[in-house]
C-alpha cells in the first residue's frame, strides 16, 4: 500500500480511509472494532501502521524476525540467493538496515569467510558492489 500510496501521491491524512477500504473479512471486522475504541475522530496513518503492527505483527514475531536476519548468513546459497534473503528479512527490521553503512556492514557480515576476506582486501565497500 505504501508503494500504492507514494505513487498516487496520496497525503498522510488520507491513507488510513484508503487503507481501511482495503481491509477484509477478519481484518476489516478488526478495524471496525477498533476504530470504534479511539478517542480521536480521524486517525492518523501513525496510529492505523501501529494498531495495524501491533495486532498482525506482535512482539514475540517482530522478535522471530530480528533474529532471523541477525542469524542470516550465506552458507550454501550463492550471492545472488544469499541477497534475495536478506532483502526479504531487512524489510522486517528497518532499524537494522536504514543507513547505507549499516546495509552494506551486515550484508557482508553475512557473507561466506572467504568472499567476506576477497571483499575486504579488494576493499569493496558498498552494498551493491558486493552483490
Amino acid at each position: 500500500m505504501e508503494k500504492a500510496f507514494e505513487l498516487a501521491e496520496i497525503k498522510d491524512e488520507k491513507k488510513t480511509k484508503y487503507e481501511s477500504y482495503y481491509l477484509k473479512e477478519e481484518a476489516n471486522y478488526w478495524w471496525e472494532c477498533t476504530k470504534g475504541l479511539q478517542e480521536e475522530e480521524a486517525i492518523s496513518w501513525q496510529k492505523f501502521t501501529k494498531l495495524f503492527l501491533e495486532k498482525y505483527l506482535p512482539s514475540y514475531m517482530q522478535d522471530q524476525l530480528d533474529m532471523r536476519f541477525l542469524d542470516l548468513k550465506q552458507e550454501n546459497m550463492t550471492v545472488v540467493e544469499y541477497e534475495v534473503k536478506f532483502s526479504e528479512l531487512a524489510r522486517f527490521v528497518p532499524e537494522y538496515v536504514n543507513t547505507k553503512d549499516k546495509k552494506d556492514k551486515r550484508f557482508q557480515q553475512g557473507l561466506k569467510s572467504w568472499i567476506q576476506s576477497l571483499v575486504a582486501l579488494l576493499e569493496i565497500r558498498t552494498y551493491v558492489a558486493m552483490v
